[in-house]
């Protein structure tokens, strides 16, 4: 009765195991950019009064599905989207004018580096940082204009 016991407490625990691995990330989701609370270092330091950005991440097993809309021009909607690994290996990026490669690396569970780049060059280097509680986020960077200028930036992102 023991081992019946024992075999079926550690068949519980494997169960268990393996739902929480599958469990959604707290990051998973849309998280809407806080204009109020971003800063760029362009002339003027502040985002388009308009400017609107949504970012939706899907975690998985070393996997990140990444899809962003921003429609600061609603006639015009910059979308981005790629599938990568969280290992830091670059891939592909298609689809994008200025980026051909993407690589992200989760340097912790709530960090996240993402670097945008064309034929090997960084063009753009993000790191977010996820509050522990899944509601906000900050991503903070450096990319380089299409006239060559960088510029870095701040932004504040809330969970949806």
């Amino acid at each position: 009765m023991k081992t019946l016991w024992a075999g079926a407490l550690a068949a519980g625990v494997l169960i268990l195991s393996a739902a929480q691995a599958l469990a959604a990330s707290p990051h998973d989701g849309a998280w809407t950019i806080d204009p109020s609370r971003s800063f760029w270092s362009n002339q003027t330091g502040t985002l388009p009064a308009n400017f609107k950005l949504t970012v939706n991440f899907k975690f998985g097993d070393n996997a990140l599905t990444y899809h962003s809309v921003n429609t600061t021009q609603p006639a015009k909607p910059y979308i981005s989207d790629h599938q990568t690994t969280l290992d830091g290996a670059v891939t592909p990026f298609a689809n994008q004018e200025r980026f051909n490669q993407v690589s992200v690396k989760q340097t912790d569970a709530d960090n996240l580096q993402i670097l945008k780049m064309k034929d090997g060059d960084v063009i753009a280097g993000e790191f977010w940082t996820f509050s522990p509680d899944g509601k906000t986020a900050i991503r903070r960077g450096v990319g380089k204009s299409p006239e060559g200028k960088s510029h870095a930036y701040q932004e504040f992102f809330v969970h949806q």
